[in-house]
């Protein structure tokens, strides 16, 4: 809050300790009014924010009474401000932020301004990921593994090799990203090889409580990916959001946002003692699909809460994007603070987080039916009835008892093709395709496990299953037990802190035997990075037509995701990962059938190997201690060599190489003045685009491999790069000239023009049909402006920042749609494009528009949110449409050409 600016609700400001008087807070009890009480606590988190921040501008008293009544108005439709505490990135979607925080000091020194106080204002962490593709488990060297041994020093060599090699291949992103750690204030960089993001997040950058600039608030972050959602487990509210928003945020700006009903998911019981926070996850993921909590809260309350870890319930949270929910809340009770305590946290900071949270009603005690507050909607599960279960073959919500798991694959074979069924004909169920390798003799046949990952960030930050896998690997070895040479097995870990507890509690060594060992830190067969599989696996499969099985302890397995040649995906535990390894097939009933049959000719059957929860926990007690996270986390911002070594630019303003396909400064600034021209209207304006419904942010937005036929590729060409070195348009998010040629370069894009799916459209003055970003350049180069045509929900999906940078860079003064996904329509704003919505009952057929027609919407000077508008064809028909301009905060936006010209302008004042 500034100094300057007079906040409303001063007057319940008061220190937390009366001994420190210049530490306090806004002691919310103080508003006395009863329905603060009744709130969800995360509903408290939002009203916090907007009592500390009110300032009558961007966050204003209403906004306030929005919020304290929240029972009326959660089904209102009602939008309010929300500042979140810090910003969390990921080094793919932190490069373009970190771009344009360079071109935004370029421009505010030409503009006269000082180009140093463009900084994030609230603080950003960044953690460098790197994506892994792991190797079949009896290689010595991993393609794509980052690793800092420095930090880690029972990693094998093989794996400092891959350090290098992967230093050689991403320094420039890395010597970018080195400047902007030392360029810019309030904002950490975790360096490379340190963990998955969230992970991270969870055991060492969670503040849970804010002590900062002489206040006490809660923690709470927006990230620029879709899990960052897990932190919710730990009591901290947040959610993932597309870069230009994250962006605003970190220059102080609230994010505007639909105030969200809030499902109440009671938990009740105990589990069972054979049952993993997994089994919990994914039953809880099936059951909240089929509640439908899409764009809205979930808070889980009730005694079964308590029995519950936090690694179980940031488990839980980290799947929220599978069952749709926009956050899933844990508030913070003891279990936290004794989580903050075992990662290391200090006791001063753990006595002011208690101390915080209960002055202001946030700390929950589950067992205390009189502190559940009102919900929009309460569902239970009893976690007595949980059952060991994976999730498949396509989606993370198909959930299949383990009991089930040989007849529920056995009929999804037959079955019509769908998310559960392969319609393989009958006659071929028992299809075995024998093959050699490694000189010996092996057979495949449908439901053959190929590949057994345990990874990403849902499962491996959880001491429970990560220890049960170990001791199941344990007694595995002991039985005489092991996995086929020709599964690809792998095992990655969220941080460093896993290996180090697995090492230390002596199973490392049995998981190394079976052939999980650890290939790195980052995502890895979760997203997609398998790595090939060996070539006689591929010919069997591809031979017998196989319905070959992937095993992983993800959180997506989307049909292609996790490798091409895994027809069938399952989520599961750690433990039953490398249950499934060693049996080598998910057609098994592990209650009646064993799991393998020893070199002394015994049937061994799953109970004989599986830890009990008993077993789990006292290895956890022993093992996974505080000293271990703080030996960790202490060297963790300067332990890695070769990041400390790396040599980058010093200077407060960004040298650009202009050589470089990688780091761009981008033309978002370019002729920017301080002074603000009067609203223009979009005269004769060409449709680059005429879409239809459901055009989603996968469909603007570069994304994947650049494909050789493309635009971005003739301009790789042209630069000198030969296919192999085209990368990815991920990797390339820092030069704006690649990911503008990417934009709507998406092969599945329906544009009526052509009546048929095609990255292209047609150029009209002269008919030609020409790749999208071509025929845009082509408007350009005439000095013709550019609007598009669509339907329902435009820009649904994933939140992208270069789904509205894109279309400005292409010339886009304009969209015309039916309905607008809530960010998209944000971003579009912040970027300076106008979201023109038709007015109730209209459409572009029922008003017949064909697109061929040239447009201008008349923008008057004046203003006003949600303002109806005219436009007029060139054909004489003039029709209205409404500027979906909400907020007199996104007016002020709009002036200024969007919320970074915006922000350069105010920096740039005197």
């Amino acid at each position: 809050m500034s100094a300057t600016v007079k906040n409303p609700f001063q007057h319940i400001v008061e220190p937390l300790d009366p001994k420190d008087p210049k530490q306090q807070f806004y002691n919310l009890s103080k508003l006395g009014d009863p329905r603060y009480d009744r709130l969800p606590f995360s509903i408290r988190v939002l009203l916090e924010s907007a009592v500390r921040n009110c300032d009558e501008f961007l966050v204003k008293r209403s906004d306030v009474e929005s919020i304290l009544n929240w029972k009326e108005t959660q089904t209102q439709t009602v939008e309010v401000p929300f500042r979140p505490a810090r910003v969390i990135l990921q080094d793919f979607t932190g490069v373009p932020a970190v771009v344009d925080f360079a071109a935004m000091r370029d421009a505010v020194m030409k503009l006269g301004g000082d180009p140093e106080k463009i900084n994030p204002v609230c603080p950003a962490d960044l953690t460098m990921l790197i994506i892994l593709s792991p190797p079949w488990h009896h290689q010595s060297i991993v393609s794509g593994v980052l690793n800092s041994l420095a930090l880690f020093p029972f990693r094998s060599d093989s794996l400092q090799k891959n350090q290098d090699l992967e230093f050689d291949r991403n320094r420039e992103r890395f010597q970018f990203l080195k400047w902007g750690s030392k360029a810019f204030r309030n904002m950490r960089i975790i360096p490379p090889g340190s963990g998955i993001v969230h992970q991270v997040n969870l055991e060492y950058l969670a503040r849970v409580v804010f002590k900062y600039d002489g206040y006490f608030y809660p923690d709470s972050l927006v990230g620029t990916d879709s899990h960052t959602t897990m932190i919710d487990g730990l009591g901290v509210l947040g959610w993932g959001v597309g870069g230009i928003e994250a962006e605003a945020v970190m220059l102080g700006q609230p994010i505007s946002m639909v105030l969200p009903e809030v499902v109440g998911y009671k938990l009740s019981g105990t589990p069972d003692k054979l049952i993993t926070s997994t089994d919990i996850v994914l039953t809880v993921t099936k059951h909240l699909r089929q509640v439908g909590v899409v764009g809205k809260f979930v808070e889980f309350f009730g005694p079964g809460v308590a029995q519950l870890s936090i690694a179980d319930r940031a488990t839980i949270a980290n799947m929220c994007p599978e069952y749709g929910a926009t956050a899933a809340f844990f508030p913070v009770d003891d279990v936290s603070i004794q989580y903050l305590a075992q990662t290391g946290r200090d006791t001063e900071k753990l006595a002011y987080i208690t101390k915080y949270l209960k002055a202001v009603g946030m700390f929950r005690d589950y067992n205390n039916v009189s502190q559940d507050p009102d919900f929009t909607q309460v569902v239970e599960l009893d976690l007595d009835t949980v059952v060991p279960c994976c999730s498949g073959p396509k989606r993370p919500q198909d959930r299949i008892a383990v009991s089930d798991m040989k007849s529920d694959f056995e009929a999804c074979l037959g079955a019509k093709q769908s998310f559960k069924g392969f319609q393989v004909a009958p006659e071929h169920h028992n299809a075995a395709i024998p093959f050699q390798f490694n000189g010996k003799e092996y057979t495949l046949s449908h439901g053959s496990v190929v590949i057994a990952a345990i990874t990403s960030c849902t499962n491996t930050s959880n001491p429970s299953v990560m220890l049960g896998a170990g001791l199941l690997a344990k007694k595995a070895i002991e039985c005489g037990l092991s996995v086929k040479p020709y599964i690809k097995t792998s095992l990655s870990p969220g941080s460093g802190v896993v290996t180090y507890y697995l090492k230390e509690s002596g199973v490392m060594k049995y998981l190394s035997q079976l052939g999980f060992e650890v290939v790195g830190y980052g995502c890895m067969t979760c997203i997609g990075n398998s790595g090939p599989l060996p070539e006689p696996v591929v010919e069997s499969i591809t031979q017998g037509d196989l319905v070959a099985a992937g095993v992983l302890s993800g959180n997506r397995n989307f049909e292609g995701r996790v490798h091409p040649n895994t027809r069938a995906n399952y989520l599961a535990s750690p433990p039953l990962v490398i249950a499934y390894a060693i049996a080598g097939t998910v057609r098994i009933d592990f209650e009646k059938e064993p799991i393998a049959i020893n070199c002394d000719g015994k049937e061994i059957f799953l109970r004989d190997i599986w830890p009990t929860r008993e077993e789990i926990q006292a290895v956890e007690r022993t093992f996974v201690i505080p000293s271990m996270f703080k030996e960790v986390y202490e060297k963790i911002e300067n332990v890695n060599e070769r990041w400390n070594s790396l040599v980058a630019p010093s200077d407060k303003l960004y040298t650009w190489d202009p050589k470089s396909t990688y780091i761009k400064s981008p033309p978002f600034f370019d002729g920017l003045t301080m002074q603000l021209e009067p609203p223009k209207s979009i005269n004769d304006a060409y449709v680059l685009l005429n879409l239809g419904d459901s055009v989603t942010t996968d469909h603007i937005s570069p994304a994947g491999n650049i494909a050789r036929t493309s635009s971005a590729a003739r301009y790789l060409t042209s630069r000198g790069l030969t296919p192999r070195d085209y990368n990815s348009y991920g990797s390339r998010r820092g030069n704006d000239a690649v990911m503008a040629r990417g934009t709507f370069a998406n092969i599945r894009l329906f544009n009526k023009f052509l009546n048929k799916q095609a990255p292209q459209t047609i150029h009209l003055p002269t008919g030609d049909t020409l790749d999208v970003f071509d025929a845009a350049e082509r408007y350009q180069q005439s000095g013709v402006p550019l609007v598009v045509l669509a339907g329902k929900e435009y820009g649904s999906g994933s939140s992208r920042d270069w789904a509205a940078k894109g279309p400005f860079l292409l010339g886009i003064k304009a969209v015309i749609a039916e309905s607008y996904e809530r960010i998209h329509r944000s971003n579009l704003v912040g970027m300076g494009v106008i979201p023109l919505e038709y007015l109730s009952g209209d459409t572009a057929d029922s008003l017949g528009l064909t697109g061929r027609e040239r447009y201008t919407v008349i923008i008057p000077e004046q203003l006003t949110p949600r303002m109806i508008v005219d436009v007029k064809l060139d054909t004489g028909k003039t029709f209205q449409v409404r500027m979906r301009f909400d907020t007199d905060v996104e007016l002020a936006y709009f002036h200024h050409g969007g919320i970074l010209n915006y922000m350069i302008r105010k920096m740039s004042e005197n």
